[in-house]
C-alpha cells in the first residue's frame, strides 16, 4: 500500500494507545473479517457516474478490500446520488478530487474524450486508475498516457471486461500457445454506428455544467443529443465512433490472443460512410483491410462483437457471448491446456483492479496492450478518412513517410485544457 495508507495506520495506533479520555473507534473503522480497516482498503474516487460509470460504481462497491469515498460528474444530480450512496464527497472538478491525499485510485467513465486528459492528470497527482475503453482520442494521447504512467510507476486497468472471461481467457490462450499453428488471417467484427442527431440548439440543462462536460473538446451550440448517448459516441469532436469505442473490445482480444502487429509494419486501407448531415459525424459502415506484418491479412468491418483468428491448423472465434465461441477442430473446444500455456488469470475485473493496486502488479488488461488495441482503430479512421493506404510502425510507434496522416494523430485542445 502507498506511503499514505502506512502513516495512517501509524497514526490509528497511535491515537487508540495514547486514549486518556473516552474514545469511540468505530466497527467500520476497525473493519471486521471480511472487512479490513479503513488504513488497508484501496479508497477509490469516480469520474464521471452516468450510467456505465454508475454500472462501475456497482461492481467496485463489491469488491473486497475497495472503498469508494468521493465522486464527480458534470451532471449535479448524477453526482449527489452517488455521493448520497457512498456516503462520500461530491465534486464538480475533477481536480479537486485528484487533489485529496487519501484517494489511492480513480475510475474514469467519461465521454471518450476526456478518458486520457483525466487519467494523466490522476498519474501525475500519484492515483492508479481504471480507465473505460477506448483509450485516448487520438493516437498522441495514447502514446502520452503510457508515458506518464510510466513514469509515475501507476497502475493502469482497462475497461475491456472479456479479460477477466474465463472462457475468453481460453480461447485466446489456444490462439496464444499455439495450438491453431502460424496465424494466416485475421477478422475482427464490432457493432456498426450511424446517422442522425438533433443540431438543433435547446437551452443548456440546469443541472450540467456544460462547459466542464466539454472540457478540451470545441465548444459548440447545445443540442439534445449532443451529451447522450450515442451522441458521445458518434460526434467526433469526443470520439472516433464505435471504430474505437466498441471495436476496443474485439481487438483487444485480437491482442491478447496473438502478437503479430508487433512484428512490424501495418499497412491500413479502407472506406466508410461519414455523414454530411445531423449532429453525428463519426464513420460508419466502415470495411478496413489491414496487411499485418508478414503479409498477414485482417479484416476489419462492423456486423458483430467477435475475432476470429485462422491458423495453419485451425481457428478459433472468440467473443464476449460464451456461446459466440467456436474452434476448429472441434476437439479445441474441450482441450485441457497446461497452466504455462494460459494467459494471466482474473479474480474478477474490478477485483484484479483494486488487488493491483494493493500488491502493485500489472492489471489483466495492462495500459501497453490498451495503446496497440486503441491505435488499429486510430489508424483505421485515419486511413478512412484520406480515403488511401497509411503504413504504420509499431516498433517505431510513429506513420510511415506521410505527413499529412500523421498530423492527424493528434487534435488541438481548448484552452486552458492541455495534456
Amino acid at each position: 500500500m502507498s506511503n499514505r495508507s502506512i502513516h495512517r495506520r501509524d497514526a490509528l495506533k497511535s491515537m487508540v494507545a495514547a486514549a486518556a479520555a473516552p474514545y469511540v473507534i468505530t466497527s467500520t473503522a476497525l473493519g471486521n473479517a471480511d472487512t479490513p480497516p479503513a488504513s488497508e482498503r484501496v479508497t477509490l474516487g469516480h469520474i464521471g457516474v452516468g450510467g456505465q460509470g454508475r454500472g462501475l460504481l456497482n461492481n467496485f462497491m463489491r469488491c473486497r478490500n475497495a472503498q469508494s469515498v468521493a465522486c464527480c460528474d458534470a451532471y449535479s444530480d448524477r453526482r449527489e446520488a452517488v455521493a448520497n450512496l457512498i456516503q462520500g464527497k461530491a465534486y464538480a472538478d475533477f481536480r479537486e478530487l485528484l487533489a485529496r491525499d487519501d484517494i489511492d485510485a480513480v475510475v474514469v467513465a467519461t465521454p471518450d474524450h476526456w478518458h486520457v486528459p483525466i487519467a494523466v492528470a490522476a498519474a501525475r497527482a500519484g492515483k492508479d486508475a481504471y480507465v473505460e475503453k477506448p483509450l485516448g482520442l487520438t493516437g498522441e494521447q495514447n502514446l502520452l498516457c503510457r508515458k506518464v504512467f510510466q513514469e509515475h510507476g501507476r497502475i493502469f486497468q482497462y475497461g475491456t471486461q472479456q479479460r477477466s472471461s474465463a472462457h475468453c481467457r481460453f480461447y485466446c490462450s489456444l490462439v496464444a500457445s499455439g495450438k491453431i499453428g502460424k496465424i494466416k488471417a485475421l477478422e475482427v467484427l464490432a457493432p456498426n454506428g450511424g446517422a442522425g442527431g438533433s443540431t438543433q440548439e435547446a437551452p443548456v440543462p440546469p443541472n450540467l455544467d456544460f462547459d466542464m462536460w466539454v472540457g478540451p473538446a470545441p465548444l459548440k451550440p447545445y443540442t439534445p443529443d449532443r451529451c447522450k448517448t450515442p451522441g458521445t459516441y458518434w460526434i467526433y469532436d469526443y470520439s472516433i465512433g464505435y471504430l474505437g469505442g466498441w471495436g476496443a473490445h474485439p481487438l483487444d482480444l485480437l491482442v491478447w490472443g496473438c502478437d503479430n502487429d508487433l512484428a512490424g509494419p501495418m499497412t491500413f486501407e479502407g472506406t466508410g460512410t461519414i455523414p454530411t448531415e445531423g449532429l453525428y459525424d463519426t464513420v460508419y459502415n466502415w470495411d478496413v483491410k489491414i496487411e499485418m506484418a508478414g503479409g498477414v491479412p485482417m479484416t476489419f468491418k462492423p456486423g458483430g462483437d467477435y475475432t476470429k483468428f485462422i491458423g495453419e491448423e485451425g481457428w478459433v472465434a472468440v467473443a464476449r457471448g460464451r456461446d459466440r465461441c467456436d474452434a476448429y477442430p472441434a476437439s479445441l473446444n474441450t482441450l485441457e491446456l497446461k497452466p504455462e500455456e494460459m494467459l494471466p488469470a482474473s479474480p474478477g475485473h474490478y477485483q484484479n483492479f483494486v488487488d493491483c493496486v494493493a500488491s502493485r502488479e500489472t492489471p489483466v488488461s495492462n495500459l501497453a496492450d490498451a495503446v496497440r488495441s486503441d491505435m488499429i482503430s486510430q489508424i483505421s479512421d485515419i486511413a478512412i478518412r484520406l480515403g488511401r493506404k497509411v503504413t504504420w510502425d509499431p516498433k517505431k510507434e510513429e506513420i510511415v513517410d506521410d505527413a499529412e496522416a500523421t498530423k492527424l494523430l493528434s487534435r488541438p485542445m481548448r484552452a486552458p485544457w492541455t495534456l
